[in-house]
């Protein structure tokens, strides 16, 4: 550059500085990630390659990373990408996708209540009551929620391909078509979320016990002696993929499940085996609940929300006890040997003859062997408009049952810790799609009853007591909606299932509003129903410190690092106070201990290493005002190796070119303001510094 260029440049620098009245400060507060699936997730950055999202989790780590939750969710990921993409961080964009997905699959489910309980009303009220469940809106309203709704898509899309492969087996060449739809719509659905892989399960259970309409005294017979070759053939294949798709994601993550704090599932940190056992085995139950009187919902279950069992007095015993006969019992009664009298298509027949009803069902050998034809009815008593094309008979009600128990109960096993523990006690989102087997559950219990009774009142009772729970469920929704408008309304109907996560989320908000008091109000209300919090005493200890209660702020950020030794932002925090407050010597041993501090096991390693970096730069800082320039240099240089992508990197580089310039080399001087202008064009420290460094070589 020659003399001429480089005078103007340090004036274009220098009148650049002059007319920002203010430098940019170090990269110093860092406060908790909003919503790491979206809002920092580097995978939906354009500039992320997006292969990068088949190698990471939901949340955006390395999939094999110590500290990853090994939520391996690509499909879902790339929809979020997608989004990106097209409306930046809009929030509108990502719930119109929800809301279509969430309408996508109820029309499925409606599809696939048609199959079992015909064309009629009773499918329209469940598939209605899907639709206004309230147990939907965390996955529909919450954005990440689309995990589960996505899931559930694919997850019906592959068990109306195996329905299709069923009714064409033996008879079509398309068959084997539909079941490869079936693998790759479930391995879709997996890829969505790790519950949709049991589609292949319950595939299985309507095969064998809706379509084939076998009980539990039949299935060995009939495999043994080779009846039915073609159910054994699709049974294994199932299982085969199945079986090859859990092998490979275990694989893919690296055959190590998920590592969780005491505080997301408390009872598998326990020391009690008996608390650990009656805790799991009550869980269940509690979701049921969920499932059949959702009043009480919140959007975090984690914590003290469920207290564990500790003993076997706990009154909640009896519910355990209670929900687990009551599910045998009807199990037991759905999958037992035909007695004299049983119940089918909403009709009562004997031993699989036509009787008093005029409704003809026949047995399980003429089903498999025959086609048949129903009879016309003159009154429509089950919902089910008959007619000349409808080829074939619907299952009976004891079929039903057992595909909706299977339905309710598989994809609800990966969440009951009986393979591997999960992070979390309770999620509502969990329960989207074991609530299709729910709905049916009711649905056909209803309509049981409708045909059971004889009196014109009683039947009308019933439809509209079922119609009635679902006014009502519509009415919960719309409430429960309500609070999701915002998240200040959200957090505070959370207070009285969870109140130290409620109001510790509740303070950061405020804190936004800035309502500090309210928000510093907040942060001691979580803490006063859970002290070891690390991340409400960090935040707290942030509030002070931006308040200027330095002396407050500091106990609290060693509070925060007595709770949880790896918390580096703490450390970093406490390290600046150190600082500005001149003790020199033990914020250096702080930034050098949180510089020490490794990433594994740590559930967000990305902000960690932020955390990091940001400790060395101000270390660097530390030696650079004591004249020590070398040792800043050093420190610079490993900061810049364990930066990670997402850090603002401007200061850093302008600081190594400031220790550059006072040892008096310039041309890495130079090189350096370049590199801070090439990150950040209107960093104005840099600006200054590079002006200063081009009048000097004029």
């Amino acid at each position: 550059m020659k003399t001429s260029e480089k005078t103007a440049e340090a004036r274009r620098c220098l009148r650049r500085y002059h007319t920002e009245n203010k430098t940019e400060e170090a990269p110093a507060l860092l406060e908790l990630p909003f919503c790491r699936a979206i809002k920092t997730n580097q995978d939906l950055l354009p500039e992320t390659p997006w292969t990068h999202i088949f190698y990471n989790d939901f949340w955006g780590t390395l999939l094999t990373h110590s500290g990853s939750h090994k939520s391996y969710r690509p499909l879902c990921t790339l929809s979020f990408r997608l989004n990106h993409a097209i409306g930046g961080l809009n929030p509108w964009s990502y719930h119109l996708v929800n809301v279509l997905l969430h309408a996508a699959v109820t029309g499925l489910f409606t599809s696939f209540s048609k199959i079992l309980l015909g064309d009629g009303y009773w499918t329209v009220l469940a598939g209605v009551m899907f639709a206004s469940h309230p147990i939907h809106t965390e996955a529909v309203a919450g954005i990440v929620g689309r995990a589960d709704v996505g899931a559930s898509l694919f997850f019906l899309l592959s068990l109306l391909c195996y329905v299709k492969h069923c009714s064409t087996r033996g008879y079509s060449a398309r068959t084997w078509g539909w079941f490869l739809g079936t693998g790759l719509c479930a391995g879709c659905s997996m890829l969505w979320k790790e519950q949709g892989v049991t589609v292949l399960a319950v595939s299985a259970v309507y095969d064998v016990f809706v379509f084939h309409r076998l009980k539990m005294n039949q299935i060995l017979p009939t495999i043994y002696k080779r009846k039915n070759l073609s159910l054994f053939l699709s049974i294994s294949l199932l299982t085969f993929w199945g079986t090859f798709l859990l092998g490979a994601r275990l694989y893919w993550m690296g055959n190590k499940p998920p590592s969780f704090s005491n505080s997301d599932n408390p009872a598998a940190d326990s020391d009690s085996l008996l608390a650990r056992t009656l805790t799991f085995f009550y869980l269940p139950t509690k979701n049921l609940w969920l499932l059949l009187c959702p009043d009480t919902l919140s959007f975090d279950w984690s914590m003290d929300a469920v207290p564990l069992l500790k003993t076997v007095c706990d009154w909640r015993n009896l519910h355990t006890v209670a929900f687990y006969t009551g599910l045998l019992l009807l199990a037991y009664y759905c999958l037992k040997s035909p007695g004299v009298e049983r119940e089918c298509n909403g009709k009562f027949v004997t031993n699989g003859k036509q009787n008093a009803n005029g409704h003809s069902c026949h047995s399980d050998v003429e089903y498999r062997n025959s086609e048949i034809k129903p009879s016309f009815a003159s009154k429509v008593e089950n919902g089910i408009k008959n007619n000349a094309s409808q080829r074939t008979q619907l299952p009976s009600t004891e079929n039903i049952v057992v595909l909706s128990l299977s339905l309710l109960v598989i994809p609800f096993v990966p969440a009951t810790n009986l393979f591997f523990y999960v992070g979390f006690v309770i999620a509502e989102r969990v329960l989207y799609i074991p609530s299709m087997g729910f709905c049916l559950l009711i649905t056909v219990g209803a309509r049981a009853l409708y045909v059971k009774v004889q009196k014109r009142f009683l039947k009308t009772l019933i439809f509209y007591a079922t119609a009635t729970l679902i006014v009502f469920y519509g009415l919960k929704t719309a409430i429960r909606n309500g609070d999701w408008q915002n998240e200040e309304m959200l957090y505070r109907s959370g207070i009285k299932v969870n109140p130290a996560k409620a109001w510790g989320n509740l303070g950061n908000v405020l804190k936004s509003q800035s309502k500090i008091s309210e928000a510093e109000s907040a942060y001691r209300n979580a803490l006063y129903y859970r002290s070891n919090m690390a991340d409400m005493l960090y935040n707290l200890g942030l509030l002070l410190q931006e308040n200027s209660r330095f002396a407050e702020a500091l106990h609290y950020y060693k509070l925060a690092i007595g709770s949880r030794p790896t918390l580096a932002s703490a450390y970093l925090n406490t390290g600046i106070i150190l600082m500005n407050q001149g003790k020199t010597e033990e914020a250096r041993r702080t930034f050098l201990k949180c510089s020490e501090i490794p990433d594994e096991n740590l559930k967000d390693p990305h902000a960690h290493k932020s955390s990091v970096t940001s400790c060395l730069y101000n270390l660097g800082k530390l030696y650079h005002e004591q004249g020590h320039y070398e040792d800043a240099l050093s420190v610079y240089k490993e900061a810049i190796q364990k930066m990670p992508r997402q850090f603002a990197p401007q200061s850093l580089y302008n600081m190594m070119g400031e220790a550059y310039m006072r040892l008096s080399k310039l041309p890495e001087a130079e090189h350096w303001y370049m590199e801070s202008l090439r990150s950040k064009t209107d960093h104005i420290p840099a600006h200054l510094t590079y002006g200063k460094l081009l009048a000097l070589t004029v």
